[in-house]
């Protein structure tokens, strides 16, 4: 089993991923690097499951 996402994660993501689709990748450390530009307050621990969970939308995304 895997981590639950919260609600606040998932709405800040799903937000990136609406407004910046082309711009995430697949790649994680990418994908964490355009995460620390775009949000502010974010803690690192934060930044890097909305990262995570990115990378996972845009996998996912590629494969339908």
């Amino acid at each position: 089993m895997g981590r639950i996402k919260t609600k606040l994660i998932k709405r800040i993501t799903n937000d990136l991923v609406e407004e910046y689709s082309t711009d995430l990748k697949n790649n994680f450390n990418e994908n964490k690097k355009f995460v620390d530009t775009f949000t502010t307050g974010a803690t690192k621990k934060m930044r890097n499951v909305i990262a995570g969970y990115a990378t996972r939308l845009s996998r996912f995304r590629e494969n339908l």
